[in-house]
């Protein structure tokens, strides 16, 4: 073998070991999360590793300040009193709320809260009679006398209204009919199948401040 040939295997040779690390660095870099509980999450043995946990959003422990969200979630299967705070600075889904089913992902710092770089929410469907529901019309026409008096309304979703619970109104519920419309108060989890312009029953009851409080957001039947 020539010093000429000898010279271009070992250059060849060079190229492959750069591609298997880069290879291998890429792999490594890109690891899944180790799935904990939340009781090992928050026995303090978890800093600084990647891990996915899964819990119940506890009820209005959630608040967001300059875009970022924090809140606390809790195994309803067992310990409740064993909650985990997590800090989340990405776009929240709709179906965010009470009791909703978060999936998170990231590492957790030296104050104890999960930094989540993912965040996944999860509900079951609900669906509700409309039978007996009052439209937004129908609603509206009882002005006052209809405030604090628990009602079903149906309606659609207006487009572009749908928020995170935790960013001020729900949505705007409106009637396809005549166009009337009245803004929605709901903390609780929407199901994931309520989106932009989808139908949906009320439960509720309109508040001093004309909006209506909703206990519950569910499909139509």
């Amino acid at each position: 073998m020539n010093t000429k040939t000898k010279r271009r295997m070992i250059a060849v040779t060079g190229i492959i070991v750069i591609v298997l690390v880069i290879v291998l660095a890429v792999v490594g870099g890109s690891s899944s999360a180790k799935t904990v509980s939340i009781e090992e999450a928050t026995n303090g043995n978890m800093a600084d590793q990647k891990i996915q946990v899964s819990g119940n959003v506890v009820e209005n422990s959630y608040e967001t300040v300059d875009n970022v969200l924090t809140f606390s979630i809790y195994n309803p299967e067992g310990d409740s009193s064993k909650q985990l705070r997590v800090r989340y600075a990405g776009g929240v889904s709709a179906t965010f709320g009470n009791d909703v089913t978060a999936i998170c992902t990231g590492k957790i710092g030296e104050d104890g809260v999960l930094n989540a770089s993912e965040l996944v929410t999860k509900c079951p469907s609900k669906y509700e009679n409309s039978s007996d529901a009052l439209s937004v019309f129908q609603l509206l026409e009882y002005g006052k006398d209809i405030v604090g008096k628990p009602v079903k309304v149906v309606g659609d979703v207006q487009g572009g209204t749908l928020k995170a619970a935790g960013e001020g109104d729900r949505f705007v519920l409106v009637d396809p009919e005549t166009g009337s419309s009245i803004s929605v108060l709901f903390d609780g989890a929407l199901s994931e199948e309520i989106q932009e312009d989808s139908s949906v029953v009320v439960t509720g009851a309109v508040n001093d401040e004309g909006k209506f409080e909703a206990t519950e957001v569910a499909l139509p039947q």
